[in-house]
C-alpha cells in the first residue's frame, strides 16, 4: 500500500465524509449576506472554526478542503488551521485551482486554471500542513455542450494537475463536475457525465497517475434542475452506480460525490441508497460544502456567539450523512 493509498483511505474509509469548505471569498460573501452576516476574515474564520471544533469532525470528517485565506489562517486559540483539524484525526487539504475562465473558441464553456506556479504553491501548501487537494472541472449539458473542446482541455488540465499533486506527496481530488444547471434529462446527464469521466481517466492514465492515490469526486446522475422529468431516488441511485461502474478502474480507492445543488435531504437520500445498492469495490461517501453547512449557517446567523448550537446542528448533518455513507440512514432519524 503506497503512502497515497493510505492517506486516500484514512479520509474515506468507515463511513467518513469530507467537508469543503473551501469557499472562496466571492461564494462566502454571498452566503453570509444571504443570512445578514459581513462578510469579513474574522467572521469567515468564526464560522468554520465553529464547525472544525465539532465533536463530529472526530466521528464523521475524514478530510476538510481549505481555501488559501483559511489555510494560512490561525485560531482562536492560537493554533494553524491544519494543526487544529489533524488533531481532531482528519486530514487538511486544500483547493488549488484559481477558479473557472472562459474557454477559447467556445465562449458558452469554461476551462478551469491554476497550472501555472502550481508546483511552488504545493510545496508551501504541503509545508502548512496539507496532505490532499482539490482541482475542480465544470461542463454544461446542452445541445451541443459538454464540447469536445470541453471535456478533452478539462481532462487534460485534471490529469497536469494530479501529477504535480502526487510529485508532492499529497492525494488529488478529481472533480469534473457536470452541473445540474438546465432542461436536460437524467438521460443525458449519464451519456455526458460517462464521458467525461472517461476521458478524464484517459488522460490520468497517460499522465502516469497512481489511481489508488487519488479521490473522485463526481456529481450524481439527476435530471436538470429545471427538467419537467425528474427521476426517483431508487433511480439516481441505480443510473449513478451504472455510470461509475463503466467509467472508473477498479484501482479507484473511493468515490466522494459532489452535493451540486441538492437539498441537504436529498444529498442525504441519494447517498444513502447508491451505498445500500453498491455492488462494486469503491468506497463511497460524500464530499459536501452546502449540503453539510446550511443550516448550521442559517443558525449562527442568528446568534454567531452560540458556537454550541450551531455545532449540534452541524454534528447531525454529519451524522447523517456518515450513515448515509453505510446505507444505514432512514428518514425517521432525521427527527431523532
Amino acid at each position: 500500500m503506497s503512502e497515497l493509498n493510505k492517506i486516500a483511505l484514512k479520509i474515506l474509509s468507515n463511513g467518513k465524509g469530507i467537508l469543503a469548505a473551501d469557499e472562496s471569498n466571492g461564494t462566502m460573501t454571498k452566503r453570509l449576506e444571504s443570512v445578514n452576516i459581513q462578510s469579513s476574515p474574522e467572521n469567515r474564520l468564526l464560522f468554520r472554526e465553529t464547525l472544525f471544533l465539532s465533536e463530529s469532525m472526530m466521528d464523521c470528517i475524514g478530510g476538510v478542503i481549505l481555501y488559501d485565506e483559511t489555510i494560512n489562517q490561525s485560531s482562536n486559540s492560537g493554533k494553524k488551521i491544519p494543526t487544529l483539524i489533524s488533531d481532531t484525526g482528519a486530514v487538511p487539504g486544500i483547493k488549488v485551482d484559481t477558479g473557472a475562465k472562459v474557454l477559447a473558441n467556445s465562449s458558452e464553456e469554461k476551462i478551469t486554471e491554476g497550472l501555472d506556479g502550481l508546483r511552488e504553491r504545493l510545496k508551501d501548501y504541503y509545508q502548512l500542513g496539507a496532505r490532499f487537494t482539490k482541482w475542480r472541472g465544470v461542463y454544461n449539458i446542452g445541445e451541443k455542450y459538454p464540447s469536445q473542446i470541453a471535456i478533452n482541455s478539462n481532462a487534460h488540465a485534471l490529469a497536469r494537475y494530479s501529477a504535480l499533486v502526487q510529485e508532492c506527496g499529497m492525494v488529488p481530488i478529481v472533480e469534473p463536475e457536470v452541473l445540474m444547471d438546465g432542461e436536460h434529462s437524467a438521460e443525458d446527464c449519464f451519456t455526458k457525465t460517462s464521458e467525461v469521466i472517461q476521458k478524464c481517466f484517459e488522460e490520468l492514465i497517460i499522465h502516469k497517475i497512481d489511481l489508488t492515490g487519488i479521490i473522485l469526486k463526481p456529481n450524481m446522475i439527476l435530471a436538470g434542475n429545471k427538467s419537467k422529468n425528474k427521476i426517483s431516488n431508487e433511480e439516481v441511485s441505480s443510473k449513478t452506480l451504472e455510470c461509475l461502474k463503466k467509467s472508473v478502474p477498479n484501482e479507484v480507492p473511493g468515490i466522494a460525490f459532489l452535493s451540486g445543488g441538492q437539498s441537504e435531504i436529498e444529498a442525504t437520500e441519494n447517498l444513502n441508497l447508491i451505498n445500500k445498492n453498491n455492488n462494486t469495490n469503491f468506497i463511497m461517501t460524500y464530499s459536501y460544502g452546502r449540503a453539510l453547512q446550511q443550516s448550521a449557517l442559517k443558525f449562527w446567523s442568528k446568534d454567531i456567539k452560540d458556537s454550541k448550537g450551531t455545532q449540534n446542528i452541524f454534528n447531525h448533518r454529519a451524522k447523517m450523512n456518515t450513515l448515509a455513507a453505510q446505507g444505514k440512514w432512514s428518514s425517521e432519524l432525521e427527527n431523532k
